[in-house]
């Protein structure tokens, strides 16, 4: 299976990037499937209906959100309808929305998506690895799965490096979101799980993690500034991961990152 996993869609900008460069991704990886994390994707903050109608219709399988999940008015009533739109699976319970689903690719294979945010440095949620634990539980990879992907929300490294490992040989792709910075630590872990730090942004990375860099550096410079962060609107790179498995075992067979126009540009030849 073809697997492309895209970093936080940080604004328009980053959106604009994603739709603009989708054709090409398609021609050069020929994915099964593709998921996004879009918890950024409207205007910085959050994510609304009818941006994830237009990925949808562009041809994302699966949106992945994070901590900004609620900050558009809309979201917790879409996500109650639309299962292809996953909050961290370690949100409390009766949180509205899914942390997990089982998809069905275009060649009609099953693949398992869940998400999970970080516990170091972030908004209380539930324990992550008893989550993760009891979400696979009863889910074996190239048994009843032909892939399992998981996104980990996390500011912390080393927490997304523990996930990892915790999961390697059990799940395809370990994959970190949220500090839109792509790590250069894109490997495959012995037991056959694919694993990068972080997949980076698709946003304008003359910026500071997408924000104009006034406003964002005025909140360093000056504590007594308030003034509100901004996406920044220059041109765009797609960062991501490509990833393909092993028809029978769902394991990791090729590995390598996407950084596709703007400032990063990185040749996928």
């Amino acid at each position: 299976m073809k697997i492309i996993f895209l970093g936080d869609v940080v604004g328009k900008a980053g959106r604009n990037a994603v739709h603009d460069n989708l054709e090409e991704l398609s021609r050069t990886f020929s994915p099964d499937f593709v998921i996004i994390n879009g918890e950024n994707s409207a205007h910085g903050f959050g994510i609304t209906g009818k941006i994830c109608r237009d990925f949808f219709k562009a041809g994302i399988d699966v949106i992945t959100l994070g901590n900004h999940s609620w900050d558009q008015p809309d979201t917790a009533q879409y996500i109650a309808s639309e299962p292809r739109l996953l909050r961290p699976l370690n949100f409390p319970e009766n949180t509205p929305g899914m942390g997990k689903g089982v998809f069905k690719t275009r060649k009609g294979q099953k693949i398992l998506v869940l998400q999970v945010m970080g516990q170091l440095f972030m908004p209380p949620v539930e324990d992550l690895f008893r989550s993760l634990e009891l979400a696979l539980r009863s889910v074996v990879l190239g048994s009843h799965v032909s892939a399992i992907v998981v996104d980990v929300h996390a500011e912390a490294s080393s927490e997304k490096m523990a996930v990892g490992h915790f999961l390697d040989g059990r799940v395809s792709l370990v994959i970190g979101s949220h500090t839109h910075v792509p790590t250069a630590d894109g490997q495959i872990l012995p037991g056959g799980t694919a694993y990068q730090t972080d997949a980076g942004m698709c946003g304008d990375y003359n910026s500071i993690i997408g924000m104009k860099i006034d406003s964002a550096l005025n909140r360093f410079t000056n504590k007594e500034s308030k003034s509100p962060l901004q996406p920044a609107d220059g041109e765009a790179t797609v960062c991501g991961v490509f990833l393909e498995t092993d028809d029978k075992t769902g394991k990791a067979i090729k590995f390598c990152p996407i950084k596709l126009g703007g400032r990063l540009q990185l040749s996928t030849n």
